[in-house]
């Protein structure tokens, strides 16, 4: 499930891209597919064994070459250990809620990467993710490990992009089916494994992303501007 439409990006083979907060790698995995060359940068040593191993399973089955598959590190956004100027692209997707001094790693997306290159951010929408904390105090930060630390609005967002030194070039919101998940998760208690709703409507999602029924697309696509789970913005750095 890919949250950032590289097109938008302006992916192209051969890129060199930085995925900071890579998780278990679903952008990157992806931007190999497509010919870029991937750096993939996570705080948590889990995520980046299991990119790293996911990485090496492609390679040995011929689904990349080996040359997309650069690195993956683990590192902190805020501090970032490459050179100015260094990526044709750099993305982070849910990430930067989790993160206290996010003007810091802001401005270390800015610095690393190319005059001219592209970037891409995504957090959470501000009305679902507000529901999502009037919800359940759980759900967020200081109560939960690594939780939300804040809801940007995307005038906020914007301007954080702005201030570093970006030019704002568009933005979108992106799966809406997946704030009602959110929503009864939430209402029952984030951690709970056994609410036969929060599993049956999984199990829906599970079905769209496999599947993707015209009609569930459909349906994403109306009701995305509203209630979008996720909101996504892409800026430049000028040249």
């Amino acid at each position: 499930m890919l949250t950032i439409r590289f097109d938008r990006l302006g992916v192209r083979a051969g890129d060199l891209v930085l995925d900071a907060g890579a998780g278990f790698g679903r952008h990157a995995f992806e931007l190999a597919r497509r010919g870029a060359n991937v750096v993939a940068l996570d705080y948590a040593a889990d995520e980046v064994a299991g990119t790293r191993a996911t990485f090496g399973a492609m390679v040995e089955a011929g689904e990349i070459p080996v040359q997309r598959y650069v690195a993956a590190l683990r590192g902190d956004a805020t501090n970032l250990s490459f050179a100015d100027d260094s990526f044709d692209r750099v993305i982070t997707s849910e990430v930067l809620e989790h993160i206290q001094s996010d003007t810091d790693a802001i401005a270390e997306f800015a610095r690393v990467l190319k005059p001219g290159g592209t970037f891409a951010a995504t957090v959470p929408t501000w009305l679902p993710e507000k529901i999502n904390w009037m919800l359940s105090d759980e759900y967020h930060a200081p109560k939960s490990v690594g939780g939300h630390v804040r809801i940007y609005s995307a005038t906020e967002l914007k301007a954080k992009l702005r201030t570093a030194g970006l030019r704002v070039t568009g933005s979108h919101h992106a799966h809406a089916l997946h704030s009602p998940y959110w929503w009864l998760k939430c209402a029952v208690g984030p951690r709970r494994t056994d609410s036969s709703s929060v599993n049956a409507y999984k199990k829906l999602l599970e079905y769209e992303i496999v599947h993707q029924p015209r009609s569930m697309q459909l349906l994403e696509r109306g009701l995305a501007p509203a209630l979008g789970k996720s909101f996504i913005v892409y800026a430049q750095k000028p040249r």
